[in-house]
Parts: C-alpha cells; structure tokens; sequence
C-alpha cells in the first residue's frame, strides 16, 4: 500500500515511541497541535514546558536533536513571514533598537513562531518513528476516507518514480548541451514539464489497468492490521494530555 522503501525523514529504531502503533501517534501528534494552538500567546511559559514535553519525547524516540533541528529548517518561510509582521501591522509602535515595530506585529510574529516550530517539531518526531506504510494505515485505522488514503499512497510510492524521471530528462537536455541561463530558455523547460505531466499520465493508466487485471475494485486492502491497547493509548497520550495541563494554566495563571 505504500511506498517500499523508508523516506528520508525516518529514522530507524526500536525506543517504546518507534514501537507504538501509527494511529496513536497520529492521534497524540493531532490533539498536541490542537492544544498548542489554543494556548494563548501571552502565556510565553507555556511554549517553554511544551517544547520541553517534546525534547522529552525525543529523548524517548532516541531522535538526537541534530537530527530534529536540521529539519526544523523546513519552517524557514513562516520564520521569513513572522519577521516581516512588526514591521507591515498597524496598531501601537515600539522602538527596539531604533526601529519602530508594531506591538500587535510582535505578539503575532511570536505566535507564529512559537506555534509553528512546535507544531513542525511534533510532525517531524511521528515522521522519525513511524514509516510511510504505517502512517498509511493509521490514517485508513481512524476512519479517513478511503479515497483520500489511496491517493497520499500513490503519491508516496510514485513521488520518487516522477523524480526520476525528471532527473533523466535532466541528464538528456545536458548531454546536449542545454543548460538553463535565461528567460529564453523557458520555453524548453515548459515543453519538459508538458512531456513530464504526459509520461506521468500514461504511466498512472498503465497502473491503473494493471491494478484493475489484479481484480481491484476500488478499496486497497489492509494487511496486518494492528490494534492498539488500552497501555499503548494511554502511553501515546501522556503528551497531549499534559500539554492540555499545560495550556489550562496558561489560561488561568
């Protein structure tokens, strides 16, 4: 059902996080989120005790936090779009350092940044201990439709095919001596993407007759379908669950 091989924000192991069923940690990852975006932004302490929850669940997971920060990096543009919010938003001004920022424009670059790596962290710690395959099936295990699932598995299975061929078609242009330098060269990289989405087309009927030969019928079966335990749900929401101890004193306190 999914793709054959392990995606690169995986990380192999065999800690008590690696070990817990996908659907629970898809479900823990969606309710942290979930409270982390109703903290309010003025509970700064709240953002601390979370990010500490998450360094303990890495800890757990054997994840090292080069591994986590280096694809933190993934949040850059948000970063890029939080900076720019002190400087574009209206309301009362502050000077810090000489510049005059917005104090609405501060509160709300701190929430997007706060917010934002915590909620990429959660994902990039249930990426780094659980596979493609098995989000699949967890996705399929809580009841998301069924098309939906079928069509984020081929995209995970043939993502790579595609890349390929792109890279192929690279290498073909440089062998002969095409290299992009300019507005002008534009239109041979359009007529690339044409053929591209073209080859991809034909392949995806090609599959799709070759499915239907095998006697598909529409549903991808599941196999070795897992179900968690009572002693496994609770283990997977010790996070949110404190997380939610925490977000009701930040609206307390």
């Amino acid at each position: 059902m999914g793709a054959g091989h392990s995606h690169r924000l995986y990380r192999h192991g065999h800690s008590p996080v690696h070990a817990l069923p996908p659907h629970t940690k898809l479900a823990a990852v969606l309710a942290f989120v979930i409270v982390v975006v109703s903290t309010p932004r003025e509970a700064m302490w709240a953002f601390g005790a979370y990010a500490v929850l998450l360094a303990a669940v890495a800890y757990a997971a054997r994840v090292p936090a080069g591994f986590l920060l280096k694809r933190l990096l993934i949040e850059v543009p948000f970063v890029a779009f939080a900076v720019l919010l002190p400087f574009v938003a209206e309301g009362e001004r502050v000077d810090v350092l000489g510049l005059s920022l917005s104090v609405n424009g501060l509160w709300g670059a701190w929430n997007v940044l706060a917010k934002g790596t915590l909620g990429v962290a959660a994902s990039v710690l249930l990426a780094a201990t659980t596979e493609l395959r098995e989000l699949l099936h967890g996705l399929q295990r809580l009841r998301l439709p069924p098309l939906l699932v079928q069509i984020a598995s081929f995209m995970v299975r043939y993502g790579d095919v595609i890349t390929d061929e792109m890279r192929r078609m690279r290498i073909a242009r440089e062998s002969r001596g095409f290299e992009a330098r300019g507005t002008r060269h534009w239109g041979v990289l359009a007529k690339s993407a044409g053929a591209l989405f073209i080859r991809s087309y034909e392949r995806g009927e090609r599959v799709h007759l070759a499915m239907v030969s095998r006697g598909y019928t529409g549903v991808v079966p599941v196999i070795d379908e897992v179900a968690a335990s009572r002693a496994q749900w609770s283990y997977a929401l010790a996070l949110p669950c404190a997380a939610l101890v925490v977000c009701l004193l930040g609206w307390t306190l």
